[in-house]
């Protein structure tokens, strides 16, 4: 017999292998042990050959590590039609969909949660004599009678007595306790007639393929069309995945999901590699109804998946951005597709593409218009902010009316998305700036721990005391990050807490958790951070949402660049007014003029996107035409861009049209000169085919001291 194998390794081809007679005929998706070259790989198979090249000496496979696949048929047709998609090798494309302990070749089994359970046979064992067994078979009967071996441990039982208790069949090893029955009661308030319409058409959407665009304003009310449409589907018998884009949003997501279905589990990157395995293997087995992950959980096995729900579906979170480079909402879509079952995403902000594919027909738009009970929509203003002094990055009328607001009780929230004290650090004497040695970049002043940091490489250095220049003590801070911004709050209103939401603050998932708990007891406070409060967040008593610098956005190259500016304002604003309170929102602007700044204010978001979609169908840019961007570093921008021109070269006699190269906007990271060029078709089969004439085992890819890659529907131009 012979396999055809996929490795972890960045190549095009898959690899095949003889079985020797000793061993079990592995199965599609099963993990393999292969010699490769000197060394010896975890592989997958991926098919059977019935006939092998006769001029090729076959190597054998060493070992079979599973005896059912790890990978399911579906996983596995969804990764080749990704692979293919984004132009990435299939081995790595893969390998990066398994959790990493199953990469390794670990054994799945030792890497799940045990269970014990009472036994039939208990009644006949008498444990008077055994005071330390009677107590751990108490604390099991305590649990319920059925509880997990970590439980029991952190009870106070010991691994030994559970062994003994074990050995005169007093407890027994047992399968995950079978999930709480999911529930379908609604709400504490009644839903909508625009709730209960879309949670209709989803439920009439259940057993087959459909895209379900659910465009609801801020505080409509999504969660709960989500929570009665995955109740629909568990009614069926079925499971449930929810794509969120962030790993700070999981824990209330988590906590909202278990209360009403009980057997929520989540996937993501924080978690230990035990405890992703442990839920992949959750909704493998079916002993989940719903998994809650961030981008990666879409390659998660299910033993029968009837939903996809994909949060927030505009975030760019959703596109990996090295690597294998693919979107996870989109391939949400194509796993719907091939499962036969119909695909809710949910958004205040709609991505330009999902709403040109609800134009012309692909995804069903239902719209969610109002916000439930006595919440009333927010207010929104543009503060012209041109000749005025701006104290750590808050104007006159801003700084009233956060004093307002917190003098009548309430939460004020300011966004600026910036990290750090200050984005620039210079000399008022000889015009000396701190720039990063690594980077065509400035560094950024940091004050908590001090010193000056990169935000592209994360080079650091100490913070100067004189100028490196001229030696004068003539330094000063420009510009406004959370950090100062967070300061002179704190100096302006000594009396409130200030609570800074950032990357750098929340590493910690118990420290972002304490942040959360304390907006949520709802004593007057300010909240200063970046994105990271943008999304998804319920603050009720948040009234006053204060948007420090809108300009930065809309001035930026990148074409995309308005349409995720107007997305943030949008989100970050949705924040304010969420109860019985109304809500305000001012937006600080050095361009009050701005002609997409002054739609998004004046005709909301709606409003936005249908002039911006104008504007991109006129300069012929996606969505109205496909586009995959060539990108290269190298040791010298002259080999970078060498690499590309060769590159471009191939596909001067295809139809699409090639923009460059050029250097990249930020030309020079971490000592590696970038580059990039652009590649626009009017068909996607055509931008496919151009890409196709780079890749694979025909095409010569390799230049020396160049990296070079292909991003597929680029999320950002950068």
């Amino acid at each position: 017999m012979i396999v055809r194998v996929a490795i972890p390794r960045p190549l095009w081809s898959l690899f095949d292998y003889t079985v020797p007679g000793h061993l079990a005929e592995p199965a599609p998706g099963a993990r393999v042990r292969v010699p490769f070259g000197t060394a010896e790989l975890v592989g997958i198979v991926v098919e059977t050959v019935v006939d092998a090249d006769p001029g090729i000496e076959l190597k054998t496979l060493a070992e079979v590590v599973d005896d059912e696949p790890v990978v399911q048929a579906d996983i596995l047709q969804l990764l080749r039609w990704a692979a293919a998609y984004y132009h990435h090798p299939f081995g790595d494309a893969l390998f990066s969909a398994l959790p990493a302990a199953l990469r390794q070749g670990q054994q799945l089994q030792p890497l799940l949660q045990r269970f014990w359970r009472i036994s039939d046979g208990a009644a006949n064992v008498d444990l008077a004599r055994a005071p330390r067994q009677r107590d751990a078979f108490n604390a099991l009967v305590a649990a319920g009678g059925w509880a997990s071996h970590e439980t029991l441990l952190e009870a106070g039982v010991t691994a030994r007595l559970l062994a003994i208790l074990h050995e005169k069949g007093v407890i027994e090893a047992a399968p995950p306790p079978p999930a709480r029955a999911a529930t379908s009661a609604g709400p504490d308030f009644e839903l909508t007639d625009e709730q209960r319409d879309a949670t209709d058409a989803i439920s009439t959407a259940l057993g087959g393929f459909a895209c379900l665009l659910l465009d609801g304003v801020t505080g409509s009310g999504k969660t709960e069309v989500y929570l009665q449409a995955i109740a629909r589907a568990i009614e069926r018998g079925e499971q449930a995945l929810v794509l969120i884009p962030e790993i700070a949003l999981t824990p209330q997501t988590l906590a909202r999901f278990s209360q009403r279905f009980g057997s929520a589990c989540v996937y993501h990157s924080g978690l230990t590699e035990r405890e992703r395995a442990r839920a992949w293997q959750q909704c493998r087995s079916g002993g989940a109804h719903v998994l809650i992950g961030t981008r990666s959980a879409i390659f998660v096995p299910f033993s029968k998946l009837g939903l996809i729900v994909v949060d927030e579906e505009h975030d760019g979170s959703f596109k990996q951005q090295d690597g294998f480079r693919y979107s996870a909402r989109d391939l949400a879509v194509k796993r719907a597709q091939l499962l036969d079952i119909p695909l809710l995403m949910g958004t205040a902000t709609p991505a330009l593409e999902s709403l040109h594919n609800a134009q012309r027909g692909r995804y069903r738009r239902l719209t969610l218009t109002t916000r439930p009970g006595a919440a009333t929509a927010t207010a929104i203003r543009l503060l012209d902010i041109r000749g005025l002094h701006l104290d750590d990055g808050l104007s006159a009328p801003l700084r009233s009316a956060v004093g307002t607001a917190l003098a009548d009780g309430n939460q004020v929230l300011l966004f600026i998305n910036r990290r750090g004290f200050s984005p620039a650090f210079l000399c008022t004497s000889c015009g000396w700036s701190a720039d990063c040695a690594r980077c065509d970049s400035r560094l950024t002043l940091h004050q908590m721990p001090p010193g000056l940091r990169c935000h592209h490489c994360g080079y650091a250095q100490p913070l100067p005391a004189r100028c490196p220049d001229c030696a004068r003590p003539a330094l000063t801070a420009v510009g406004v990050g959370t950090q100062r911004s967070e300061a002179g709050i704190a100096r302006m209103f000594p009396d409130v807490p200030v609570l800074r939401i950032d990357r750098d603050t929340t590493r910690s998932a118990a420290r972002m958790a304490a942040h959360l708990e304390t907006i949520r007891r709802g004593d007057p406070a300010v909240l200063v951070g970046t994105q990271m409060l943008a999304k998804g967040h319920h603050f009720p008593r948040v009234t006053l949402v204060g948007v420090l610098n809108a300009d930065a956005g809309f001035a930026n190259a990148d074409f995309r660049a308005p349409e995720h500016t107007a997305q943030l304002i949008i989100q970050v604003a949705g924040r304010a007014g969420r109860a019985e309170r109304s809500g305000e929102v001012l937006i600080q602007t050095f361009n009050p003029d701005n002609p997409a700044l002054r739609a998004l204010v004046s005709e909301g978001y709606a409003g936005f996107a249908a002039t911006e979609l104008e504007q991109r169908a006129a300069a012929r840019l996606p969505p109205y035409r496909a586009m995959a961007l060539l990108n290269a570093d190298g040791t010298t921008m002259e080999r970078a861009l060498a690499c590309l021109s060769a590159l471009g070269e191939r596909l001067r006699s295809s139809p699409v049209e090639v923009l460059g190269p050029i250097p990249a906007p930020l030309a020079r990271r971490a000592r590696r000169f970038r580059c990039q060029t652009v590649l626009l078709a009017d068909h996607r089969a055509n931008l496919g085919a151009a890409l196709a004439l780079l890749t694979g085992t025909h095409s010569p890819t390799r230049f020396a001291g160049v990296r070079w890659s292909i991003d597929v529907d680029p999320y950002d131009m950068f």
